[in-house]
C-alpha cells in the first residue's frame, strides 16, 4: 500500500487497528490527535502507556472542536486517499466534516466509519462495546461452558476481527474500486455485522441441523472430548483438536490409549467417559513431557502458552512472529508478502512527532504549512521521519 495516504481521527480499539494493520502493509498514516497536557502524556508521551495498535503511524494535533478545525482537515483531506474515524454517527457531521463535504472537497477519498451498531438503526446512537455487540449478533451466545453462562473471548470477536479487520478490508476493496475509475464512498464498518459474519459457519451448521443451541454441546464449542484442553501435572495446559479420525487415533495412542475400552469418538452419549479418560492421562505428566511425545505427530495437540511464553515458541522464532519495538514485544506485521515483504514499523509516535515531516511530503509546502499552523495543527519536528 506504499503511496496511499490515510489520515486518522484518534479513536480506540478497532479504528487504530484497522488503520495498523494499513500501516504495516505500507500505507502513510498520519494520525489526528488531541492536544494534551504534559501531565497526561506519560513516559512515551504518547497518552497512552503501550499503544501498539498506534505503531507505523506520524502524527499532528489538533482540537477538533476548535472554530478552525474543520477547514485544517478538509485542507488535508484534498491530499489524502482514506479517511479513517471511529466516533458515535453524527459525530463528525456535527464537527463539519461530514462524508458529503468531504466528498464534495476530495470525490476520490475512502470515507471509512468503524462504529459498534453502524451509522443508522435503532441502537446507532446508543453506547456499547465489544460484548454487547458480538451479544446481539448471535456469537456470544455459543461462548461458554456447557450449563454456565456465556464468557467474553477477550474483545477479539467484536473489536478487532468483526471490528478493524473488516474495517481495513472494507479500505482496500473501495480503494480498488478508486483506482479503476470508481468515485471515493463511504466505507460503513459495524462491529455487530463484522461478528455475525465471524460466525458464518455456525449459521451454516444451525441451518443444517448440526448446531445445537446449548453452549458445551457441539464439536467447536468444547462439547466434543477432542476439541478441548486439559490440564497437565504442573498446572499448564494441552490444547486438542484432533477433529478427523486419523488423527483422533493419533491422538489416542499418544496419550496411551490405544489398547483402552474407550467409547467411539462420535457417540455423544460416550463423551463424558471419552473425557475423563483424557483429563486422566493428561495429569499424569507435566506440559513440556506431552509436548515432547506429540511433537512432530498429527495428533494436533499444542501447548497453550501465554503470551510472555508464544514469542520463544520454535514455530514463532522461525518464522519471526513477534517482534520488538523500542523495547516492546509484539506481533509483526501479517499477512506475509514473498515479494514485497512489510518493513519493521515503528513504534506509536509521540504527540505530533514527524508532523512536520508528513506534511511535507504530503505536500504542502512552507506556507501551506504555516496556514495549518494558523488553523490550530500542531506537530513536533524530527530530523529522521517514519517511512512513508
Amino acid at each position: 500500500m506504499s503511496g496511499i495516504r490515510v489520515l486518522e481521527f484518534e479513536a480506540i480499539g478497532p479504528a487504530p487497528f484497522g488503520a495498523m494493520l494499513l500501516a504495516d502493509m505500507g500505507a502513510d498514516v498520519l494520525r489526528i490527535d488531541r492536544p494534551l497536557p504534559p501531565q497526561d502524556l506519560g513516559p512515551r508521551r504518547t497518552g497512552k502507556p503501550v499503544d501498539i495498535t498506534g505503531r507505523g503511524r506520524r502524527s499532528i494535533t489538533l482540537d477538533l472542536k476548535s472554530s478552525s478545525a474543520a477547514s485544517a482537515v478538509l485542507e488535508l483531506i484534498e491530499k489524502a486517499d482514506v479517511l479513517i474515524e471511529g466516533f458515535r454517527p453524527g459525530t463528525m457531521e456535527r464537527l463539519g466534516l461530514g462524508p458529503d463535504l468531504v466528498l464534495e472537497r476530495n470525490p476520490r477519498v475512502v470515507y471509512a466509519r468503524m462504529t459498534g451498531w453502524g451509522q443508522t438503526g435503532p441502537l446507532a446512537g446508543d453506547a456499547g462495546h465489544d460484548l454487547n455487540y458480538i451479544a446481539l449478533s448471535g456469537v456470544l451466545s455459543a461462548i461458554g461452558p456447557a450449563g454456565g453462562r456465556p464468557l467474553p473471548p477477550l474483545n477479539l470477536v467484536g473489536d478487532y476481527g468483526g471490528g478493524g479487520m473488516l474495517l481495513a478490508l472494507g479500505v482496500v476493496a473501495a480503494l480498488l474500486n478508486v483506482q479503476r475509475g470508481g468515485a471515493g464512498q463511504v466505507v460503513d464498518a459495524a462491529m455487530i455485522e463484522g461478528a455475525a459474519q465471524l460466525g458464518s459457519i455456525m449459521w451454516g451448521l444451525v441451518a443444517g441441523g448440526g448446531w445445537q443451541e446449548q453452549r458445551g454441546s457441539n464439536i467447536l464449542d468444547g462439547g466434543a472430548p477432542w476439541y478441548d484442553s486439559y490440564r497437565t501435572l504442573d498446572g499448564h495446559y494441552m490444547a486438542v483438536g484432533a477433529v478427523e479420525q486419523r488423527f483422533y487415533a493419533e491422538l489416542v495412542k499418544r496419550l496411551g490409549l490405544a489398547g483402552a475400552d474407550l467409547p467411539k469418538q462420535y457417540d455423544r452419549s460416550g463423551w463424558p467417559a471419552l473425557r475423563n479418560a483424557f483429563a486422566r492421562a493428561f495429569l499424569g505428566k507435566t506440559r513440556d513431557e506431552w509436548c515432547a511425545i506429540f511433537e512432530g505427530s498429527d495428533a494436533c495437540v499444542t501447548p497453550v502458552l501465554a503470551f510472555s511464553e508464544a514469542p520463544h515458541h520454535p514455530q514463532n522464532r522461525a518464522r519471526g512472529n513477534f517482534i520488538e519495538i523500542d523495547g516492546v514485544i509484539q506481533p509483526a506485521p501479517a499477512p506475509r508478502f514473498l515479494g514485497t515483504p512489510s518493513q519493521a514499523p515503528k513504534s506509536a509516535p509521540r504527540r505530533g512527532e514527524c508532523g512536520d515531516a508528513a506534511l511535507r511530503q504530503w505536500g504542502f509546502n512552507p506556507s501551506g504549512v504555516s496556514r495549518l499552523r494558523e488553523l490550530g495543527v500542531g506537530f513536533l519536528g524530527q530530523a529522521e521521519p517514519q517511512p512513508a
